[in-house]
Order: structure tokens, then sequence, then C-alpha cells
């Protein structure tokens, strides 16, 4: 309705004022002295020369050639977009000068590791001298598992400390997860450090490389494709435990210990018809979201019905270079019970190394390929939507990673590289024929981005061409209408991903909507408890020192950069809300509510300050895309 619709400025006077019914008109009054104090010092100074405009009638030659001239120097203004390259690193540091050793933290403080040459401290009352206060009385992670391993540096310490900052547990909650793994697919040190030094045997990969290698006349294409039939289920294939080490790295080096005797399972290549099956059909499927698609945020969706989740999208390069940060996208959360991870490469020979590296140490039910991805530092690279147009070695990359895993592989494309060019109609039947048994289609091209409207007929038709084949839809689902209409299409199911505005990202309880067939008119107060669920599971997975306290506020941060998109059922005139319209300002039927709307950086610190606290002094945030700044 009208009446909850207001101006920019009001809008913000509102907030400042903090929601107090008069706090407008004071505003107001202070805007209006303001302006006059700006008149009277204007009136002294000269006016600004007006601009002539080169069109403009009766303007001789040398006026229409200056001003077209100042047109030209005049910058035009662009679009934001894409990622937000151009910001400051926003890493902070301040925590890292004055940290306690974690030796000390773990109660073993004569067991430093580094000796002398630790920078950390190691005296606790120096470092408590200078830890900032706590942010609260309730540890959530004392509360939840009885212990807290952050011991003295933990953010909310008062909970658990006991004289001479001991740290207390509690006994009979402790032993209630003693024994259960609740973040699996972690990275062990020693593997780490193979990976380092490059001495894990890669055999399955190697084999299968070695084939694409031109010998006698015969190119890769037809080698992957004997390795296609040779797999088939009409005819066994023999076990290859006897061949020689890869020559990749120290022949004699150790591949990734195993536990238990060989099997012929461990020699034996599983035929198609032997693999798990992925049976995820009519189900909904929570995309890879970069940045925010992180486990405490598909804890959340998960809560409200998600059906199959997916991590991060990870790079095949780093994880290959055992780099924390990025096997730190492949952690699965127990409640997760389907779960798959989404890989990104450019070259069969990574992707094959990679897919064989993860199929023996971590637990999934499906490896997904990175065919749609648009942004510019990884199609210069010949990765994400660059493979639509390498079709050699996407072949080769799907009949790789297809010949080394035990699990389903599945597909994300898009429409095309192109606008008006669509190509996934031709592609699709190939992957089929390469052994994926999966693809999701986007239904825009690398040059739409995540702008204008998604093509379901497109979609719907490519459905049809990719029978018996599963194809998951994608693209501009925000209401359990929109999911009715896609389902209508003829697809299998459909991906709630990363259109922005994204679906999942505004609403996360739409898994709920489109399961119950109802639009949820959630209040400010509901919503306000989904982010300090979201605090709480990061504050588990990041941890509740000052370190992962400030890591949690940059990841509620980058949501709340999409959160605010969300207009209130009760707001709207005519329901659904659409993906792809921006909302004009309004007050909400709160202040929390109208908190929540805003598209200033400065509110968003406001909200994330209400539930982990005030930020650091040197604290700064922008958000990753462009598309999320401040208006």
């Amino acid at each position: 309705p009208r009446r909850f619709l207001t101006s920019k400025e009001e809008f913000h006077a509102f907030l400042r004022a903090g929601g107090e019914p008069g706090g407008r008109d004071k505003e107001e009054e202070e805007d209006k002295k303001d302006d006059e104090k700006e008149e009277v010092s204007s009136c002294h100074s000269e006016p600004p020369a007006k601009r002539v405009r080169a069109e403009e009638p009766g303007q001789d030659g040398e006026n229409r050639e200056e001003a077209g001239a100042e047109q030209k120097e005049r910058p035009e203004r662009k679009r934001a977009r894409g990622q937000n390259k151009s910001r400051p690193c926003m890493k902070p540091k301040h925590y890292e000068q004055s940290r306690l050793c974690p030796s000390v933290t773990q109660g073993c403080p004569g067991k430093c590791p580094l000796g002398p040459r630790c920078r950390f401290l190691h005296d606790v009352g120096e470092y408590l001298a200078g830890k900032p206060s706590d942010l609260g009385e309730r540890c959530v992670l004392f509360d939840t598992f009885g212990h807290c391993p952050y011991g003295v540096t933990c953010r909310f310490g008062r909970a658990h400390l006991a004289d001479g900052h001991r740290n207390v547990t509690n006994a009979a909650l402790a032993r209630q997860w003693e024994g259960k793994l609740l973040v699996r697919n972690s990275l062990p040190k020693e593997l780490q450090h193979q990976l380092r030094k490059r001495k894990v045997v890669f055999q399955k990969a190697e084999e299968y490389l070695r084939g694409l290698q031109p010998r006698g006349g015969k190119g890769g294409k037809a080698c992957a494709k004997e390795e296609q039939e040779v797999s088939d289920c009409s005819a066994p294939q023999e076990g290859r435990g006897g061949e020689a080490p890869s020559s990749r790295g120290d022949g004699n080096a150790p591949s990734i210990p195993t536990v238990g005797p060989l099997t012929d399972e461990d020699i034996t290549k599983l035929r198609p018809c032997e693999r798990k099956k992925l049976e995820i059909q009519g189900k909904l499927y929570l995309a890879p979201l970069t940045t925010c698609g992180n486990l405490p945020f598909r804890r959340i969706c998960k809560r409200f019905g998600a059906d199959v989740t997916c991590g991060e999208m990870a790079v095949c390069t780093n994880l290959l270079q055992g780099q924390s940060s990025e096997w730190a996208l492949l952690k699965r959360h127990h409640t997760e019970d389907v779960f798959g991870v989404q890989l990104e490469g450019a070259f069969p020979d990574t992707m094959t190394r990679c897919a064989e590296l993860l199929n023996r140490t971590i637990e999934v039910d499906f490896v997904d390929i990175n065919v749609g991805c648009p942004i510019d530092l990884v199609y210069k690279k010949g990765g994400g939507c660059a493979l639509m147009t390498r079709s050699n070695k996407f072949e080769q990359i799907v009949r790789g990673m297809n010949s080394v895993l035990d699990v389903p592989l599945t597909v994300k494309i898009r429409t095309g590289v192109q606008e008006k060019i669509n190509v996934a109609h031709k592609i699709i039947p190939k992957i089929r024929e390469w052994g994926a048994s999966m693809v999701t289609l986007h239904g825009r091209s690398r040059e739409q981005r995540y702008t204008r409207s998604a093509d379901w007929e497109y979609i719907a038709q490519c459905a049809r061409i990719a029978s018996p084949m599963p194809l998951f839809g994608n693209g501009d689902i925000l209401s359990y209408e929109d999911a009715n209409r896609a389902m209508e299409m003829g697809v299998s199911g459909i991906m709630i991903a990363r259109q922005v505005p994204v679906g999942a990202l505004i609403k996360p309880w739409l898994f709920t909507e489109i399961k119950e067939q109802r639009h949820w008119d959630i209040s400010s107060r509901e919503r306000f408890d989904i982010l300090k669920d979201f605090t709480n599971y990061g504050l588990e997975h990041w941890g509740s020192d000052t370190q992962g306290v400030e890591k949690t506020r940059k990841f509620l941060l980058e949501w709340l950069s999409f959160l605010c998109r969300y207009i209130p059922v009760g707001l709207l005139e005519h329901l659904p809300q659409r993906i792809n319209e921006r909302p004009p300002y309004y007050l909400g039927r709160d202040y929390l509510e109208t908190l929540m709307a805003s598209q200033n950086v400065d509110d968003w610190i406001k909200i994330s300050e209400l539930l982990l606290g005030p930020v650091p002094p040197s604290f700064t945030f922008l958000p990753k895309h462009k598309a999320n700044s401040y208006r």
C-alpha cells in the first residue's frame, strides 16, 4: 500500500532518529537550517557557469565543437555489476598483534612446537590486559557442546572461565557429543604435506591421461571413446592394480593412506550400472553460492526444507596444492544428508586428478562441474562458461572425471556465451553421451550474467532433448508460484541459486513456502531470529575468539547485502514479488523491519552489532558484488 512508501531522505531520517515518532520532524528542521546556512554562504559566491549542450539551436560552430569536446571528456557513468575488484583488502589484522599461542589455549603452555621462534604471546596475563571486553554472557559452544575449545580467547569467556582463568567443562553435556563427527571432509595435515610436496600418486587419473596422448596416429578423442566402451555394463573390466606407479613425482612416493585390507573394490573399476545413483528428481536443490553459500548458511536453508545442498565452487588447482582455505569449501555438516561439491577447472589433467583425490578423501554424494561461471577471472583462463566453446577439453574433462569417480558426476551450464545465441541444446546430448548423470541449466547466457529474465521456454526445450537424463532448471525462483510454473515446464527439479537478486539469499524460507504452497508473511522478529541462528552457527564453525567473531560478521554482512532486498508480503499490493524488481523506499511496520530494508552499509553493520557486539575501531566493509553497493 502507498502509505508505506516514502522518499530516500525520509527513510534515512527515520533510521537516524532510531524509529522515534518525532524523529523525522527534528531531522527535517535540522536539514532546513543547514540549507539556509548554505544559501547565505552561496549568496557571496558566483553562480556556476551554465553548461552549453552540443545540439542547442543557434549555436555557432566553435561553441558546438567545445561543447562536444566537453561531453567526450566527461566520463560515462557505468552501471555497477560484477565483482568489486577495486575494493581494498578487508582482512583484519588488529587481532594478530597480540594473539595467544594455540598451545596455551589448549592447556600445553610448555609444549609450543616453535619454541622461542613463536610470534604469539605465551603469558595469559599479558594477553588478557589487551583483550577486548566480552560480547555476551552466554557462549554458544559451551551451551551446545559443554566445552569451549577457545578457552581464555573466547569473546564470551565469562560463561565458562573459573578462577585462575581455568576453562570449565560441562561433563554430562560433553559426553553426549563424544565420538560424534559433526563436520566432515576436513583436510588432514599429512595429506596437506604430501600435496604441497607433490608426492601424491594419481594412478587412475594418470592412466586415463596417458590415453589422451597421441599414440600410433590415434588422438585423445578416440582413446577416450575406447575407454568409455570398455567401461560399459556388457563388458566386465579387468583389474588394473598391477600397473606401474605414475610418472608424476617420485615413483616410490606414498599414496594417500587407506584403512583396512586391499579388496577387489579397490582395484576394479566400477561399471556405470554399479555406480551409486543420484535420485533427486522433484527435490529442492540449493545451488553452490560463492561467498554466501557457506556451511552456516546451508544449515539455515536445510532447516527450512532444502533437500539437496552443494558446497561453494572450489578451484581444482588450489585443492591440488593443499590450500586450507579452498579445502574449507568442501566441509559437510552432518545434517546435510544429500551433499555435493562443485569443481572449477579448465584442463583435463588437473580436473581428473582432483576428482580422484576427492574420491579417496571426502564423503560426497555427487561431484558437479562448473560450466556456468561468467566472471572474467575464470572465463579468460578457459574455465566456467568458456568450456562451452572448448568442446574437446570439455569432453576430456567429463570423461576423465567420470572414469575416476565412484559417485555420480553432474554438470551445470548456461544457455550459451553470447546473449542471443543459445548452444545448450547442442551440448546437452553430448554431455549425456560422455557419462554425466545430470545437467543443471541456468536460463541465461554469460553476457546476461544475472540480469533480465531467465528463458524457461528454452529450458523446457532442453529438458525434452536431455531425456532420459535428468535436467534441473535454474533462474528467477522467488515464490512457490514460480516453482510450480517451472515444474510444469517438464524439468526434473529446480535449483534455487544465485540470481541477483538471489532467491535463497533474499528469503531462505522460500523452501518452506514451496513445500507448503503458501506465502509466508514473516515478521521482522522472526527474520532477526534467523540471523541470530546464523550467527550461532557461524561461531560454531569459525570459532568464538576474535578472529572467528569477525569472520562471522563478515559473512553476515555479505548475506545482509542480499537480504535487504526482501519486501514483506504484508506490504505488497500484488503477489508475488518478482526477482528482478528493486523495491522502492518504504517504511516497515516497525523499526526493525525498516532497518532490515536499508541498503546502507552502516545499517547492515548496525544489525551485526545487535548480534555480535560493537565492531572494532578499524573495521570497514565493502560488499563483494558492486550490485550490492549502497545506492
